[in-house]
């Protein structure tokens, strides 16, 4: 059985290339725009194994999403990579602090993505 992976991104862009490496690789995808449309896929999807989170989006941004998801019993232990355009370390230190478990710098390396993939969701 294929494990699940919802993406989290304004750009519909980015999510078409991570959405097309991941299907490649063998995963299920889910797609949201933004934090608030991410909850309400998690509250339909029967099973998420990973989220891919960009960290700058409207309406929600990464951190908050992952507030909100950490007040979920059913949600809190998802595996978090969380996907910036900039890798500064005051945003990596409260990314950290947040309980992400990779951060990845835009633009993004698909073969960099699998390999954080590979190694949370198996996990």
């Amino acid at each position: 059985m294929a494990k699940t992976i919802l993406i989290v991104d304004d750009s519909t862009s980015l999510r078409t290339v991570v959405q097309l490496a991941l299907k490649r690789a063998g995963y299920d995808v889910l797609e949201a725009d933004d934090g608030i449309a991410a909850l309400a896929v998690l509250s339909q999807a029967p099973k998420v194994h990973l989220i891919v989170c960009d960290l700058h989006m409207p309406h929600m941004d990464g951190l908050d999403f992952l507030a909100q998801l950490q007040q979920h019993p059913r949600h809190r232990f998802i595996p978090v990579v969380m996907l910036t355009t900039g890798c500064e370390d005051a945003a990596l230190a409260r990314i950290r602090e947040a309980g992400v478990k990779a951060c990845l710098a835009k633009p993004l390396n698909p073969p960099q993505l699998l390999d954080a993939v590979s190694r949370l969701a198996l996990a």
